[in-house]
């Protein structure tokens, strides 16, 4: 998979009144450069008209699209690639479906998990919850950024750093290893996407000497 730095999931309760497509589009032109769509309430159907239309967006600024869970949506609009949970299909499963081609990410809550998404051969992971997070309903106890030193050490796959991550205290996670960050409600939520975007950017660039 491409290397990225900025990754943004859909978070459409962060913005009500505001168009999906057009907040997506505003991350992507701020620095973006993955995008999952991640909808846990909307039936099918409604999933698969949302990833149709950022499957287009993405491809029009060449920028990967992740669908999150909904393996059949992500085949059927042709996405890069899935994200899964700890409770979804095992990797290997999600692989003889998806195909060799496809993208796999996988959230991880501990150092074991991580091991072992390695092995059954995730491209990335997801590294979190960091720090306490209103984006997910069923989210675990924050793992703190002593998680990221632990991956850092160990794991050579991908890894991107998930969970209450704001531009207020970016910095700790960059500082414990983290180079690539994702967010939601800060880049979502904010009045100004793009600028949001591109301070995040800055911010990676600064402590990884990009």
């Amino acid at each position: 998979m491409k290397d990225f730095k900025l990754y943004t999931i859909t978070g459409e309760e962060f913005h009500p009144g505001r168009d999906l497509l057009t907040v997506m589009e505003k991350a992507i032109l701020g620095g973006s450069d993955i995008i999952q769509l991640r909808d846990k309430t909307n039936s099918k159907k409604v999933v698969f008209e949302k990833a149709k239309k950022l499957r287009e967006l993405t491809r029009k600024y060449e920028v990967t699209f992740i669908v999150n869970d909904h393996i059949d949506v992500a085949l059927a609009v042709d996405a890069d690639g899935i994200h899964i949970g700890q409770d979804d299909l095992p990797i290997e499963e999600a692989r003889k479906i998806v195909g060799k081609d496809k993208i796999i990410g996988l959230s991880t809550h501990a150092i074991e998990e991580a091991r072992e998404a390695e092995r059954a051969g995730a491209d990335y992971i997801g590294v979190g919850p960091i720090f306490p997070t209103k984006s997910k309903v069923d989210v675990v106890d924050p793992v703190t950024t002593d998680y990221i030193r632990q991956v850092v050490k160990e794991i050579t796959i991908p890894f991107v750093a998930i969970g209450g991550i704001k531009l207020h205290n970016v910095d700790q996670v960059l500082e414990a290893g983290a180079t690539r960050i994702c967010a939601i409600s800060e880049i979502v939520g904010a009045d100004n996407v793009e600028s949001v975007c591109q301070q995040f950017i800055e911010k990676i660039k600064q402590k990884v000497n990009i």
